[in-house]
């Protein structure tokens, strides 16, 4: 289908649904669908008027030029009209877009210490505060839920949930491998190593979005235990949650209660299986596309972080910043997210085209 049969059938739809609404004959269930898609519908359907009408202008002024009385008032406004066009058509692409039902939720944060050892470590903790600081330059709620710490400032795991307005839709390009190479503190020779953590950014499900059978779960209840074995709890308040047809486990011990680790444990499996399923749906819609950021590969190489230059490359869209304490500061990770959302908007601009 062609987009300008798409864009008739969007102006007949919400013709048809405006003499629905104004016709008094729908049920009070029907009343409400039928008002929300037609409210949905009415910007698309205001932006191809525009197009339109500025096309049909575009005809008309070019027709005037042809009297000599009127050719360079009309010259000047065709030329206008030129300029108008090609942004009132991209505005349309937009928003003929599918939309992702997943931009608008909360998310969960997973890092892990990847290949590197303490370095690792450190690195993982290094990006959790990042993801923190981006989130309060957004005024989020960052919400740790769960740290496993070295010892010496690093994190083997940690997880939060970040809350606010398009978090997922700012976040969810962030999943992957990241790179760093700097001159551990560890290392006394002054030599160069390379390490990595990964991250995943899974959008927050609601008991709406995924179901779970309670007999598909086993759950174990453990004492909780703190670095180096230090007790946290002398009752067995630590919850392990194993998601018997998948295989998923999720631990939670840093609550004293038991409820408590086990809703935090529940929030975080229904985002994983959420995820899991978001995975499996887009692997069969994306298995023609070529142009999309990233596979969605979670071991797939990102980004890298080299510190002696101060660069940060991202290696989906070839993008490479020297700002990297900015950056790291949560300040100008925006410049990286920023650039990805606009590539993966221009490659689905592109197929819409196709």
């Amino acid at each position: 289908m062609s987009l300008l049969q798409k864009l008739d059938q969007v102006v007949a739809r919400h013709a048809e649904l405006q003499a629905s609404l104004s016709g008094g004959a729908l049920d009070s269930q029907k009343f409400v669908a039928a008002s929300k898609e037609y409210a949905e519908l009415g910007p698309l359907v205001e932006a191809v008027n525009a197009w339109r009408k500025a096309e049909q202008d575009l005809k008309d002024t070019e027709a005037m030029a042809a009297d000599p009385d009127m050719k360079d008032m009309a010259e000047e406004e065709a030329a206008s009209l030129r300029k108008q066009i090609p942004a009132l058509e991209q505005a349309v692409k937009k928003m003929l877009l599918p939309k992702d039902a997943a931009d608008e939720k909360n998310a969960i944060l997973e890092i892990r210490a990847g290949t590197g050892g303490d370095e690792a470590a450190l690195f993982a903790a290094d990006l959790f505060r990042m993801y923190q600081r981006y989130a309060a330059e957004h005024k989020w709620k960052f919400e740790v839920m769960e740290l496993s710490d070295t010892g010496i400032g690093g994190y083997r795991e940690a997880i939060a949930t970040v809350t606010g307005r398009n978090v997922f839709a700012r976040l969810k390009f962030e999943s992957g491998v990241h790179r760093v190479q700097r001159v551990p503190a560890t290392e006394n020779a002054g030599r160069i190593h390379t390490s990595a953590a990964t991250v995943a950014v899974l959008p927050e499900a609601e008991e709406v979005d995924i179901k779970i059978d309670e007999k598909d779960l086993r759950i174990d209840v453990f004492r909780s235990s703190g670095p180096g074995g230090q007790s946290v709890n002398t009752t067995d308040s630590a919850v392990r949650i194993t998601h018997l047809p998948t295989g998923v486990v999720v631990s939670q011990q840093d609550e004293k209660s038991q409820h408590k680790n086990r809703a935090k444990a529940m929030k975080i499996l229904r985002a994983r299986l959420y995820d899991a399923e978001r995975q499996r749906l887009d692997d069969l819609r994306s298995a023609d596309r070529k142009g999309q950021v990233g596979s969605g590969d979670r071991s797939e190489r990102i980004r890298t972080y080299n510190f002696p230059q101060s660069r940060v490359t991202d290696h989906r869209i070839n993008l490479t910043l020297y700002n990297l304490d900015e950056i790291m500061e949560g300040r100008a990770l925006d410049q990286v997210i920023d650039a990805l959302i606009a590539e993966d908007e221009a490659s689905r601009l592109s197929e819409l085209a196709a």
